[in-house]
């Protein structure tokens, strides 16, 4: 008599083996690129509308920094892990110290993405603040 195969375990082993390949390729796939995308310093541009002029500043995180009239602080930046069109998003607080009854509130205080300013605008009289880079 001729012996029968059980093919549908094969098959089955074969899926699974598919399976597990697949699940540690996105584990590891997600480490890799998380550990890229955090960033240490925030560039940010900032105009003086009343001079017109631009002026690049580069933020590392969690330090504040003086410029001109501001308080400018940033707490974390990233970038996406897609490269077509990437997205760079930071948590900025800014301060007016020209601001007369020192309650030491924020004028912004949030997130800012390059891609959308227009999301949550930074609003001031003098000064317009844009997001350009993490690295």
């Amino acid at each position: 008599m001729s012996q029968k195969k059980d093919i549908r375990l094969g098959k089955n082993k074969f899926n699974i083996l598919i399976l597990i390949f697949f699940i540690y390729f996105l584990i590891y796939d997600n480490t890799l690129s998380s550990d890229n995308l955090e960033g240490s310093t925030t560039i940010i541009k900032i105009l003086d509308k009343i001079s017109s002029k631009n002026s690049e500043v580069k933020l590392k995180n969690t330090e504040e920094i003086i410029f001109k009239d501001l308080s400018i602080k940033s707490m974390k930046c990233s970038n996406s892990k897609f490269d077509d069109n990437p997205e760079i998003k930071a948590y900025v607080q800014v301060k007016d110290l020209t601001d007369k009854k020192k309650d030491n509130v924020f004028v912004f205080n949030g997130w800012m993405f390059s891609s959308s300013p227009s999301i949550k605008p930074f609003d001031h009289a003098v000064y317009d603040i844009w997001l350009i880079g993490c690295v």
